[in-house]
């Protein structure tokens, strides 16, 4: 245990201050799930447009999306806008705003194809009953859309989760920060301690993100 440096997170309060920074994690991408989710159903309703202006703009913000880096994207929110605009954003807020920014764009994807892989026949049946679009959407593509996207859903918590490691760049204390901080704190009384800590972190990461990932496997063999 000591050669790994494991014991380190027992001295004082090293463990609680990991645990502290999983949160913070957690925290931010639950906040910008959750807003991404009720964005991102509007943003997929509005890519099934068949307006040209609607489709350029969602193609290019998925493009923006998919090409570039999330880092590059915290960079230009925190330093950027101070620099351009004049306006001081905390480093969580920026964080919120760039990972609702990306799963906006992702969760609006994920809507479009799940609309977009219902049968047309759906719609037409829908029609021929005297339903108006609304009504269509409500009732009949709505409902089958949740059912397809919640295990999808369920999966981008995972992967935002994971990538919130990437916050400690603007100076946001999270997990990856504090294990840092331990490790430096000491590097001379405990050398190996980098290889026992990021092994913790490695396992709070997997106790957060595999039941979750559970949830949407079971989700995705009961739902499709």
């Amino acid at each position: 245990m000591q050669s790994l440096g494991i014991d380190v997170l027992f001295k004082g309060t090293n463990m609680l201050r990991l645990l502290k920074g999983l949160w913070v994690s957690v925290e931010i991408s639950l906040i910008a799930v959750f807003i991404s989710i009720l964005l991102g159903l509007i943003a997929g309703i509005l890519m099934t447009s068949r307006n040209i202006v609607v489709k350029v703009f969602f193609r290019g913000y998925l493009e923006i999306v998919r090409i570039m880096p999330q880092m590059v994207l915290l960079f230009i929110v925190y330093f950027g806008t101070t620099r351009v605009l004049g306006i001081n954003i905390e480093a969580k807020l920026a964080a919120i705003i760039v990972f609702v920014f990306w799963g906006t764009a992702e969760m609006g994807d994920l809507v479009r194809g799940s609309i977009k892989s219902i049968p047309k026949i759906q719609y037409e049946s829908a029609y021929s009953l005297g339903m108006n679009k609304f009504q269509v959407y409500f009732y009949i593509i709505l409902p089958q859309t949740f059912r397809r996207l919640t295990p999808l859903s369920i999966n981008l918590v995972t992967r935002m989760i994971k990538t919130t490691s990437l916050v400690m760049m603007i100076g946001i204390v999270e997990v990856l920060k504090v294990s840092q901080q331990i490790i430096e704190a000491n590097r001379r009384s405990s050398p190996n301690a980098a290889f026992g800590i990021f092994g913790v972190v490695f396992l709070l990461y997997f106790m957060v993100c595999f039941p979750i990932s559970r949830i949407s496997a079971i989700l995705e063999k009961r739902w499709t």
